[in-house]
């Protein structure tokens, strides 16, 4: 039997063969290899880009919702300070409407009063005190241009009675200025409705006291009762007559003296007096009573 040898060719043909194939194995491996280290590196850079990603849109995210808060938050301030405007607004006008109301009804009152008077009078409102105290008297709205004059009696309405305030005592161009009854200067003559007897009514310097009538004859002692009503007698031409003064709150005699003191609480409570009406002093007169 024979066996078969290759020469020198033949075995280098194998080994070129046999080095080929490792190159390609070789190559192989190194492809998978780099393809699987690629795919890592690829899946490590998504996760790091996702992440930062992520932390990005969180943050864009809570900036818009801070800055979308900050402007909600401005514009319910807004609304809250202009609701409060129109609450503001509402109760100026409830207050105002309340007002308007109450001066209707004072008007309606003084205008019911117009009926009443029975000399030429002048309107007018009281709109401060004198600011210089000297005659502890109101200041009115009505002067020299609507015909007011000097010692024109001054009369009002309130309460449904019709009764004397005072006195003008200076007159300017658009005001006057009125002496009250409480002024320690005012001097009235008097009469009590009922029992007719007469005396002189004076002021004690402040609208809270007592007036006093004094001059009052001995002999009414017995006609005078607690409440009874005083009225101006229209003596010495000033102030109209049956004009109501005050009310008796007590009576003071002495055996010793020849006429008696009461002390009269006034019909006018001048700390409310808004409106009053100056008289004309040429109708000063009792009105006389027709023949029928």
């Amino acid at each position: 039997m024979r066996k078969w040898r290759g020469g020198p060719k033949n075995r280098l043909s194998a080994e070129v063969y046999v080095f080929a194939f490792l190159i390609i194995i070789s190559f192989s491996a190194l492809f998978v290899s780099t393809r699987s280290l690629m795919h890592g590196f690829r899946d490590a850079g998504l996760s790091v880009f996702s992440g930062i990603r992520g932390g990005v849109h969180e943050l864009t995210s809570f900036i818009s919702r801070t800055v979308l808060s900050v402007q909600e938050l401005a514009k319910l301030r807004t609304e809250h300070t202009e609701l409060l405007e129109l609450v503001t607004r509402y109760e100026r006008l409830e207050r105002d409407s309340v007002q308007i109301r109450e001066e209707n009804l004072r008007l309606r009152e003084q205008l019911e009063f117009l009926d009443y008077i029975t000399y030429r009078y002048i309107p007018a409102e009281v709109i401060g005190r004198d600011p210089d105290n000297l005659f502890s008297a109101l200041v009115i709205n009505k002067g020299r241009r609507a015909g007011v004059e000097r010692d024109m009696p001054v009369i009002a309405w309130q309460d449904g009675n019709q009764a004397l305030v005072g006195k003008v005592v200076r007159v300017r161009t658009f005001e006057s200025l009125v002496m009250p009854l409480y002024n320690t200067n005012m001097l009235v003559a008097s009469r009590f409705l009922n029992s007719r007897h007469e005396g002189i009514t004076e002021g004690q310097g402040n609208p809270d006291s007592f007036l006093r009538m004094r001059f009052i004859p001995k002999r009414a002692r017995d006609e005078i009762s607690r409440g009874d009503l005083v009225i101006s007698s229209g003596m010495g031409g000033i102030y109209p007559p049956n004009i109501s003064i005050g009310r008796v709150s007590s009576v003071t005699y002495h055996d010793h003296e020849i006429s008696m003191e009461a002390e009269l609480e006034p019909v006018i409570d001048f700390s409310r007096l808004e409106y009053v009406f100056i008289i004309a002093r040429e109708d000063l007169r009792e009105p006389e009573d027709d023949d029928d």
